[in-house]
């Protein structure tokens, strides 16, 4: 993409902004992001909303899940039952989709998922039972490979089209956000 993708622009912020903005729901207490490549240039640049923990990930080209790992670490400690994976790269999910794994969530879900047309998108989410089954995965597969060992214990919710769409070519980026 030629830079971070946390700092491409949508709807007069960055997509991190976007993103922050996008989980910070009824029913979220916390808000953490974690940052990895370009993290010097995404804290100076990205509009962060206050009240966001920022968590910088030094691995994080052992890939997303070390993120996840940095993500937990942060959490952890605030006494989390629950966290939400919303890769950056999907700036387009729609807050009710958001509400609706939250919910799940609080119904005690093991994990949530969203799913439109049959496939799976984003966020997903994990109650604090998966925090151990999301430590022990591995790093090829990450959370997935979570989900792939608990067949039985998701929650799937209704999602949007926009939970689907990820960005990892400018073709993408100017078919879903226009530019």
């Amino acid at each position: 993409m030629g830079g971070p993708k946390a700092l491409l622009p949508i709807e007069e912020t960055t997509f991190i902004a976007h993103a922050c903005r996008l989980v910070a729901r009824p029913g979220v207490a916390e808000v953490v992001t974690v940052i990895g490549a370009g993290a010097d240039r995404v804290r100076a640049e990205a509009h962060i909303p206050g009240g966001v923990a920022v968590v910088e990930n030094e691995g994080w080209r052992e890939g997303m899940l070390s993120s996840v790992w940095r993500g937990l670490d942060a959490a952890e400690p605030l006494g989390a039952e629950a966290i939400l994976l919303h890769p950056v790269d999907h700036p387009v999910t729609a807050p009710e989709t958001v509400d609706r794994v939250v919910a799940a969530l609080r119904r005690g879900a093991f994990a949530a998922v969203p799913v439109h047309q049959r496939r799976r998108g984003h966020p997903g989410g994990f109650g604090r039972e998966a925090f151990g089954a999301l430590r022990a995965a591995p790093v090829d597969r990450g959370a997935r490979a979570v989900l792939a060992g608990h067949p039985t214990r998701i929650v799937e919710v209704a999602g949007d089209a926009g939970c689907l769409l990820g960005i990892n070519t400018p073709e993408d980026y100017r078919r879903v956000v226009g530019r």
